[in-house]
């Protein structure tokens, strides 16, 4: 399907979606955030579908983040539902159910540092920035900024980058956790694409859970967390792909699972 505001394109085993508002730096608008929905639901829903890499078109930005001329408009009634929008942009992506990868070029600023947070890994290229710089301008993070910062940096960090509205380099980002690599311009899509080709060498039962598993971690206490973990445990242990990895350990060969059989 061909969007307004992005490009998805489908490969094996994955698909990779482009923000496509280059003249705008990507910034997130009502559009863009619509077209996201549906292209992260359809990867969601495609069974043949194992990851998603989400990206921005160009070299300057992964996205600039809300289009501001959406946002200057707002008043309390409108606040709330503008907030909640791209709140379920993120929550999609980050219950998605399959890896999402963020391949961050540029800047990610404001929701487009939000829509980076809500994927499960994030590499960058040396000329990223990322920022939550929305208390520049009378507000604060509404995509789930606050929430997500906190728990991948921690509160002192978090609160920090939020009060100040500073932005921060790809290395920082590395330094603080918040990113998982920095690699060169050029080669930060090869890179994105590679971890995804390790990932689909793997069981994809066993991806699943252990992705739930890991989410868990934030929404549930230790014991309830340590229970939820030890109930996907038990699962996998009754699938072809937990048979098939073992006996191919056992038999010193590689593991052929089931999406790998054709």
């Amino acid at each position: 399907m061909s969007y307004l505001t992005l490009l998805a394109e489908k490969k094996q085993g994955y698909t990779i979606i482009t923000l496509n508002r280059p003249d705008k730096l990507n910034a997130l608008n009502g559009q863009l955030l619509a077209d996201l929905h549906h292209a992260m639901t359809q990867a969601q829903q495609d069974a043949s579908v194992h990851a998603v890499i989400l990206t921005g078109s160009g070299v300057k930005a992964f996205a600039a983040g809300a289009d501001i001329a959406e946002l200057q408009p707002l008043d309390a009634t409108g606040g709330l539902p503008f907030s909640e929008r791209g709140q379920a942009v993120a929550n999609l992506i980050e219950h998605l159910g399959k890896p999402v990868i963020a391949a961050v070029n540029g800047f990610a600023l404001g929701g487009g540092c939000e829509l980076a947070l809500a994927c499960h890994v994030r590499f960058a290229s040396e000329n990223a920035q990322l920022g939550l710089p929305e208390v520049t301008l009378g507000t604060l993070p509404g995509y789930g900024g606050t929430q997500r910062m906190t728990r991948l940096v921690g509160r002192a960090k978090a609160t920090e980058l939020i009060l100040s509205g500073d932005r921060i380099t790809a290395q920082e980002a590395l330094r603080i956790g918040l990113v998982n690599e920095v690699v060169p311009q050029a080669d930060l899509l090869a890179r994105a694409e590679k971890f995804v080709q390790t990932v689909l060498l793997r069981s994809q039962s066993a991806v699943r859970a252990a992705l739930s598993a890991i989410l868990a971690a934030d929404e549930l206490g230790h014991v309830e967390g340590m229970h939820y973990e030890a109930e996907r445990f038990a699962e996998l242990c009754d699938t072809p792909d937990f048979k098939e990895g073992t006996s191919a350990f056992l038999e010193k060969r590689a593991a052929k699972f089931q999406h790998l059989a054709a």
